[in-house]
């Protein structure tokens, strides 16, 4: 059964009928009853996929929800294959601008007043554009320079449609391919919807802007643009204006004018800080979106996208990082699937082999540029799919942000090594977590469970010392080759049983050889030699079968 089609999707699912057709899926398209979204003749003949380049293209084109979508599979190579991946990497969020008249409208509704009342001066040329909103130079009442994102009129609304329809269609995916029981894109669409809408709120980003500026501070090369709080919405944000260049756009000469390895060294160290010790990251550090400001610092653009660790997901994540820095792949296994949930077709050997191979060829990269922790973490990931390891989906956006965060470094710094940097930062890292576990609140829990223990311990040892001593107390045992053991003792019974036998018989033969008897053998009385007789036959041969069987045991399990 397909996909009943809905009118008001017909555009989108014609998009995804062409996308699915030209990459090599016309099945799903059949079995889904999308052909019917086709324009008569528009069915491409079957042949080999297009490229990997040709996907960036055609996701541009099919709007921004595309574009984003694009953007996170990009950091899922567990889903999609490497090639795909390293090319959505690239894919530009960039699209033509709307009208300044439109923008100033929006903040006018937005804010309340008019322009003019809350600026003395709005720039209505932008200064950057891209698929969800574009930003504007003003300059607040008193003199102060800011920036104002204004979200585009209805992409609210679109991206909802656009959601709409590719629920359907992975819906449909996930009940009836094996890829979909496999990779389960119900769940990676959802993940895809929460981390989308959460870029829409302007007023949830300017949340994410204070807290990372306040997690920064110590950092003296490194800035967060401030919101202005009084000026920003859930569609308009309003921030300080940062006055730099995008790092992409400077020249070797501009290079040499600023300590591109001082720069690019305390932004890996605060990127370690936010992600091991502060678990809340800004997710999306490309290098678009890390200027360098006139004044020679960095500073970091686009919050609308962080990720947030919970305490034990850190403490996996920094046992991970250290692992792989030192080239012990087995850890690195042991703290990833620690980090996971372990599915029905879970294959640890094959996933730690896996990784001790990634680690190793890490290890091994001589040259600064060979190393690529967020391309480790990135491969890891799509292991942990194939093996059965369901991680969380914050390891997908920290391999991305890692992988970003090598070309900032590389950009600043070509010789820059992000191994060297992690050892440097581990003793310190490791002092800052266990400062974090020790602090008052954390203590405070821990106490309280004490407290709860302390409490409850008295009448648990009273309830198992009645148990005892009623005879109550049962010992449950778990025994995995059960068989084996019972087959075991009952020949162990037996053998007891039969040296039990002889006893008797040679005991009850030497009492009768008292009894004189006409009967006799070799001069004895004969009963009492029959019995010796029996007995030795009957030990020999227990003897016999105990040495036979043994043996053979032994010998078995020594192949």
């Amino acid at each position: 059964m397909g996909i009943s089609l809905r009118p008001e999707h017909l555009k989108r699912y014609r998009d995804l009928a062409r996308l699915m057709m030209r990459y090599g899926r016309s099945d799903l398209v059949r079995s889904a009853g999308l052909e019917g979204a086709l324009e008569e003749g528009a069915e491409p003949a079957e042949g080999q996929p297009a490229e990997a380049e040709q996907l960036t293209a055609d996701l541009e084109q099919m709007g921004p929800t595309f574009i984003k979508l694009g953007q996170l599979l990009s950091t899922r190579p567990d889903i999609i294959p490497r090639a795909y991946a390293d090319a959505l990497t690239r894919l530009q969020d960039r699209v033509e601008p709307f009208d300044g008249e439109e923008a100033e409208r929006m903040v006018s509704e937005e804010l309340g007043v008019r322009v003019s009342k809350a600026f003395d001066e709005f720039d209505r040329t932008p200064i950057a554009a891209a698929s969800l909103g574009q930003v504007h130079r003003a300059v607040l009442r008193g003199g102060r320079t800011v920036a104002v994102k204004v979200q585009r009129p209805g992409i609210r609304e679109q991206i909802v449609k656009d959601l709409d329809a590719l629920g359907e269609v992975v819906d449909f995916m996930d009940r009836h391919t094996k890829q979909g029981r496999k990779y389960e894109p119900a769940r990676v669409l959802e993940e895809f919807r929460r981390t989308l809408l959460s870029e829409l709120d302007y007023a949830r980003e300017a949340r994410n802007m204070a807290t990372l500026d306040a997690n920064l501070a110590e950092y003296q090369r490194i800035i967060v643009p401030r919101p202005v709080e009084d000026y920003s919405t859930g569609r308009v944000l309003t921030m300080e204006y940062v006055r730099g260049r995008k790092i992409t756009s400077l020249s070797p000469l501009a290079r040499m004018e600023v300590d591109g390895r001082a720069l690019a060294e305390e932004l890996f160290s605060a990127y370690l800080k936010q992600i091991l010790v502060d678990g809340f990251f800004h997710g999306d550090p490309h290098p678009g979106n890390v200027f360098l400001t006139d004044d020679g610092r960095l500073a970091l653009l686009d919050v609308g996208m962080v990720g947030t660790l919970t305490p034990d997901l850190q403490q996996h994540l920094l046992r991970m990082v250290l692992a792989i820095s030192d080239g012990r792949g087995e850890e690195a296994a042991e703290a990833t699937i620690g980090a996971g949930e372990e599915r029905v077709h879970f294959d640890e050997a094959r996933f730690t082999a896996d990784v001790k191979a990634l680690v190793s060829e890490f290890a091994a990269a001589s040259n600064a540029q060979d190393i690529q922790v967020g391309r480790v973490m990135l491969e890891v990931t799509r292991s942990a799919a194939e093996n059965g390891i369901r991680l969380p989906v914050e390891m997908s956006m920290l391999g991305r942000a890692l992988l970003a965060l090598d070309q900032v470094g590389r950009t600043l710094d070509p010789e820059f090594d992000p191994n060297a940097a992690i050892r440097r930062n581990a003793s310190d890292l490791m002092r800052r977590q266990m400062l974090k576990n020790a602090s008052p609140g954390r203590m405070f829990a821990n106490l309280l469970e004490m407290n709860e223990l302390v409490q409850k311990l008295p009448g648990r040892i009273n309830r198992a010392l009645e148990a005892v001593t009623e005879d109550g107390l049962e010992v449950r045992v778990r025994v995995v080759e059960d068989a084996w053991l019972l087959d075991g003792m009952q020949k162990m019974s037996n053998r007891i049983s039969m040296g039990i036998v002889l006893a008797a018989l040679i005991i009850g033969a030497a009492m009768m050889m008292r009894i004189s008897t006409p009967f006799t053998l070799f001069g004895y009385p004969g009963v009492a030699m029959i019995f010796f007789l029996l007995a030795a036959a009957l030990g020999l041969m227990l003897v016999l079968d105990i040495l036979l069987h043994d043996i053979r045991h032994r010998d078995a399990g020594d192949r």
